[in-house]
């Protein structure tokens, strides 16, 4: 089992930048595929990013390619998202998920999950 614990939300202008870490306890964390989902407010939770447990295969959502990238470091436990050039349709509630399955786009595809940290972009 992983506990997840994101950070490094908060208010942006559009255009800014920020990184979001998630970091994760115990002591097999190099073997989950890693996920950001984001859920703004009256939506359904969606998919944003993922990264293979070696982290050499990413994915991203079509929205944000090319603006976010994932990243991990197997050895600190903890998994990225740099976004940059935010968008106010960006703002939502950005949450961190793993599982020991393979890389998925759904939410369903995930067993484990952060309390989520809120992103806010401002026009």
């Amino acid at each position: 089992q992983v506990q997840l614990v994101e950070s490094g939300g908060g208010l942006v202008q559009a255009g800014g930048s920020l990184r979001l870490s998630c970091a994760a306890s115990g002591r097999t964390f190099s073997s989950y595929t890693m996920a950001w989902f984001r859920q703004a407010p009256g939506k359904e939770r969606e998919f944003v990013a993922a990264i293979s447990w070696r982290g050499d295969s990413t994915y991203y959502a079509d929205s944000v390619k090319g603006r976010f990238t994932i990243s991990r470091d197997n050895a600190k436990n903890t998994v990225y998202l740099r976004m940059n050039s935010l968008k106010p349709e960006d703002t939502a509630v950005y949450y961190c998920a793993a599982t020991l399955r393979v890389v998925a786009v759904t939410v369903e595809g995930y067993d484990y999950w952060g309390q989520g940290t809120q992103v806010t972009v401002s026009s």
